[in-house]
């Protein structure tokens, strides 16, 4: 899986760059992390975010969000570390995606 690179919003602005989706990718978590996705294909498709964390010995549900066909446009987050962040380092949460075709994202921190 890929990591895509964390892009920080400033007061000064940021003008996004969006790379292709892949079938899963990684995005390091924080409590001031999104990903945002642009789906342009012509049929909704889904978002899974692989979520590690227990409570009370229970497994907590991955988060699992649909975008919308053609225009869709979801902003998601923020990627909690504890949630989110897989065994293997502590910080970086699994991401698949149902389909990757005209599919963009965007990894950010505010």
């Amino acid at each position: 899986m890929a990591l895509l690179a964390q892009q920080v919003v400033s007061r000064a602005g940021l003008t996004p760059t969006y790379s292709a989706a892949a079938a899963s990718t990684t995005v390091t978590t924080g409590d001031r992390s999104f990903l945002h996705v642009k789906n342009a294909n012509g049929s909704s498709m889904t978002v899974t975010i692989t979520s590690t964390a227990i409570v009370d010995g229970q497994a907590v549900t991955d988060l699992v969000i649909t975008v919308p066909a053609t225009t869709g446009d979801k902003m998601i987050g923020p990627l909690s570390t504890r949630l989110f962040a897989g065994a293997a380092d502590g910080v970086s949460a699994a991401i698949t995606y149902s389909s990757t075709t005209s599919v963009t994202v965007a990894n950010l921190v505010i």
